[in-house]
Formats: C-alpha cells, structure tokens, sequence
C-alpha cells in the first residue's frame, strides 16, 4: 500500500538562519498536519504553494522524498525557490497540474489535502481513484464544506481513521486522517457528518469550543429569520432547532 500527502496553505512564517538554511517556524495548524506525517514515507504534496511543509519534514529528516504539484506556475516557481534555498532539489520533483492527476500508481505514500473546499477535496480524489485509493493515509483539511467532505468519505468507500481539531487566529480547523477500504460507513445521524465521530471519541480538547461555535452558529439562523411564518422559513427554524437538540445531546 502506498501513502501520499497533498496541499497545504500557509499563511504566517518566521524564518531564521541555521547553517545556511532559513529554518521554518510552521503555524499551528500547519505543524498539527506535520506530525501526522508518518516518518520514513514518500509524500505528494498537491497545490503546494511555497512547499513549506515538505521542506520542513525534509530538514527534520522525517521523510526523504516528496513531490511538490501545483495547478499554477507561480506557485510552483514559489516552491522551486524554497526547495534551492533549502538545497532539497535532490529530494524532491516538482509538478504542474491539477491534484493528484499528476500521480502515478505507487509514486509516493502519503496524500495531504489541505487548505482547499471539502467538495474539492472530494473531486480531487476522485480524479484519480487509483492514486487515492492505494494511499495509505490522507491528511485532508479542509476549509469548508467538512460536512460534505465526511459524507463523501464515508459513502465512497473511505474510513476515516482519524480526526484532530486545531486553533489558529481565532478559527478551528477540522483535519481527518482517511484511508480506502472500499466499506461504505453508515452513520446513524447526519449530526455525525458535521461532528466527526473520532472527535468525539477522542474527545479532543477543543471539541465542546467546536460545539458551541456550531451551537451559535444554528442560533444566529433562528434569529435572522425572525418572526416570519412561511412554511419555508418555518421548516428552517425547525430544522435549525433539531440540530441545536442533537449538538448539545453531543456535548
């Protein structure tokens, strides 16, 4: 079986001279994604920006081989500079293209995805079932959209062998770490989607944050609608109400 790693932003970084490298100093939720990483395995890194975080796995000597892909050239020029001044070209091969099209069967380990939608997570994987479907693990973080992300997961064939939560300028990031098996999950409730299971059985340190965020969210809807009576405005009112119910039996 084969790993692979895929896309990841970064939006801050402190850079500090070591031997003659600059040394990356990773946001939080960059160096969250970093250390699910497993140590020793080839990774793609799709949509790569700058290519922070494989150069940064790089110098710590966790992996020795990554590919770099990005859908532009800038970007990717952005890398190429990052891996010279890192001097990593012998460690790495870049790419221009759209996601993990630019893999082949067996070429890396790892996939991490972040730092993209959830519904273009999803089409990004399946563009290339064989690729996604021989990873290993996939690192995926998504910016929005987790809802749709986990139900395509869990109805293509995914388990989601993981979830972590991570705070970062005020936001939570959801990360889930999914691999194939070809099993489709059922969940007994769509509130499951929304609210990963493996967060709750983790019970992650920020998980009753991450409710209440959900909680307030639900409550701001109830509150724009207003006094109105409509059959629509009422199903969402209601609808709104049930899943407040089901997030706080959560909690």
């Amino acid at each position: 079986m084969n790993k692979l790693l895929i896309r990841i932003n970064i939006n801050t970084h402190n850079n500090k001279k070591v031997k003659g490298r600059k040394k990356l100093k990773l946001t939080n939720r960059l160096l969250k994604i970093a250390s699910l990483v497993t140590s020793n395995k080839r990774l793609a890194d799709i949509g790569t920006d700058h290519g922070y975080i494989p150069v940064y796995l790089l110098n710590k000597n966790i992996i020795n081989f990554a590919i770099l892909a990005d859908i532009n050239k800038g970007p990717l020029e952005n890398a190429r500079k990052e891996v010279k001044r890192n001097k990593l070209d012998d460690k790495v091969d870049l790419r221009l293209g759209s996601g993990i099209e630019v893999l082949k069967k067996g070429e890396v380990d790892e996939i991490i995805i972040a730092g993209m939608g959830g519904i273009l997570i999803g089409e990004l994987l399946e563009a290339n079932k064989e690729v996604a479907h021989e990873a290993e693990k996939l690192i995926l973080q998504p910016m929005q959209a987790q809802e749709e992300l986990r139900k395509y997961l869990l109805n293509n064939g995914y388990e989601i062998l993981d979830e972590h939560l991570e705070k970062e300028d005020f936001r939570l990031y959801e990360i889930i770490v999914a691999k194939y098996t070809g099993k489709n999950t059922d969940v007994e409730d769509d509130v499951y989607y929304e609210i990963g299971k493996k967060l709750l059985e983790n019970k992650d340190e920020l998980l009753s944050e991450f409710i209440d965020n959900k909680i307030k969210k639900y409550n701001n809807i109830i509150e724009k609608l207003g006094n109105k009576k409509s059959d629509a405005i009422l199903s969402r009112r209601n609808s709104a109400n049930e899943r407040i119910e089901k997030l706080k039996n959560l909690i």
